[in-house]
């Protein structure tokens, strides 16, 4: 048997505590398919928030919209607490759902949120699930996040709602993350500002987790997680690009812009990623029209256009090298985004 040690001091929470000393309760709403390490790092910090303040700080239960058991995307079958129509009041709700998040139609979760926020509750999202609140309009005039795969299309099916490339954001009482360790850099910001930056902090000792960064740090993150990029030169023209998707890219005029050489940057791209800048750029725009392509109902000239390529028959032959199918057959599939071919 292995004892593990104990977790030292209790650190009493100093933050505003919701409902006086009751435990501020939150309320998982899941839906078939969602992300395990999303939901497990929502969760696991209120567990070793309890633990660490030495009293039941957070409490929790887990909904879905039938009461009916369902799978993660690994497979896990969970057992909720209860069904949507039978939900008790939560302090905050949060929504985790799977790659299909655009396409959830969920009547009694929808009733059973909006009733609670007429109650006062907080709601928010991790990874795809945003897709879910803004169809509901329960993000108009917020600003939010969700996974980095998904957000060209966000972006197109609501150019209206404040979309950011970050790890979270917090929004009054609405927090969205982009999943994974996204959710946990989140649930340690409202930790922080339930009961204190010192019981934060712990929390994030527990995990081995880094302290809260800012946001700009938090972005780079991201960048350097998705791509693999150390170089902080490459990474800084990755991010550039990334703006300037559906814009004209001169690489010679970006270098020159960030101070370099075209011939420096040219050799660093190749030794980050093997590739030149240029043919990085056409990489990403073929990712970014994937994206459109598998979450959005864009046609699919608008996609090529949109992504820089003058011709549809230009950007079939591009697509079909890069992804082995031609865009008609990903529109068709409607799945996950292939990787890209290395």
């Amino acid at each position: 048997m292995i004892r593990l040690p104990p977790p030292g001091p209790h650190i009493p929470p100093t933050g505003p505590v919701s409902r006086g000393s009751a435990p501020i309760r939150h309320a998982l709403l899941v839906f078939p398919g969602f992300p395990l390490m999303a939901f497990s790092a929502v969760m696991e910090p209120l567990r070793a928030a309890n633990l660490l303040a030495g009293r039941p700080v957070y409490d929790w239960v887990v909904v879905t919209d039938d009461a009916e058991p369902l799978r993660a995307s690994n497979g896990l079958r969970i057992e909720p607490d209860h069904g949507a129509a039978t939900a008790p009041d939560a302090d905050r709700i949060i929504v985790c759902s799977g790659g299909d998040a655009e396409n959830l139609k969920a009547g009694r979760a929808l009733s059973w949120i909006r009733r609670q926020i007429r109650m006062g509750a907080s709601v928010g999202a991790v990874a795809d699930a945003a897709f879910f609140l803004a169809r509901a309009g329960l993000l108009d005039s917020y600003a939010c996040t969700l996974h980095w795969t998904s957000q060209p299309a966000f972006r197109e099916a609501f150019p209206e709602i404040d979309m950011r490339p970050d790890l979270f954001v917090i929004d009054r009482d609405r927090f969205t993350s982009s999943g994974g360790i996204g959710a946990l850099d989140m649930m340690l910001a409202l930790i922080s500002a339930d009961c204190g930056a010192e019981l934060a902090r712990a929390v994030a000792e527990w995990f081995v987790h880094s302290p809260l960064r800012r946001d700009a740090d938090r972005q780079r993150m991201l960048l350097r997680l998705r791509t693999g990029v150390r170089d902080e030169m490459v990474l800084s023209a990755i991010a550039a690009m990334e703006q300037a998707l559906e814009e004209p890219v001169e690489i010679r005029m970006l270098a020159a812009r960030m101070g370099v050489s075209a011939d420096r940057l040219e050799r660093a791209f190749q030794r980050e990623t093997g590739l030149s800048p240029s043919a990085y750029l056409r990489r990403l725009r073929l990712k970014h029209a994937a994206d459109l392509l598998t979450h959005s109902s864009s046609q699919i000239d608008a996609v090529a256009l949109s992504c820089g390529f003058v011709s549809a028959s230009s950007f079939s032959r591009a697509f079909r090298l890069e992804f082995g199918c031609t865009p008609r057959q990903m529109r068709a599939r409607r799945a996950p985004t292939p990787p890209m071919r290395h």
